[in-house]
């Protein structure tokens, strides 16, 4: 990623919000994948028994 090193307070604090989210909203995902999976997973060996 390429980032202007000359940023203004206001610019770098905006970037530094979007790269927070940008985390926060990655491992949301990655979690409610994982919930998913187990779901399923849960769902596919209870139709077995």
């Amino acid at each position: 990623m390429s980032r202007k090193p000359d940023l203004s307070p206001k610019e770098k604090a905006a970037q530094e919000r979007d790269d927070r989210l940008k985390a926060a909203l990655k491992a949301n995902m990655a979690r409610r994948k994982a919930q998913a999976r187990a779901r399923d997973a849960g769902t596919k060996d209870d139709t077995d028994a």
